[in-house]
């Protein structure tokens, strides 16, 4: 029975990383390029610069959960 659990471990981490890695691109840098370019509706740059970094925060701490999902592997 562990095989199967360490797969569903490494799925299940897997797919929070890809979570993790989504957050981080349409949080951060998605807002980024739309100010970059000047698009209506984009934050004022301090706004901007909270946003940016809270976001790329949430997938950092995504990705340390999906990082703690693989500390339940077993032998």
């Amino acid at each position: 029975m562990p095989l199967i659990q360490n797969e569903r471990h490494k799925l299940t981490a897997n797919a929070l990383n890809g979570v993790a890695i989504a957050t981080m691109v349409a949080g951060s840098v998605a807002p980024l390029i739309a100010a970059s370019y000047g698009f209506s509706g984009a934050p004022a740059d301090r706004f901007l610069a909270f946003v940016t970094a809270g976001w790329f925060l949430a997938g950092i701490a995504i990705h340390i959960v999906a990082r703690l999902v693989l500390g339940g592997l077993k032998e």
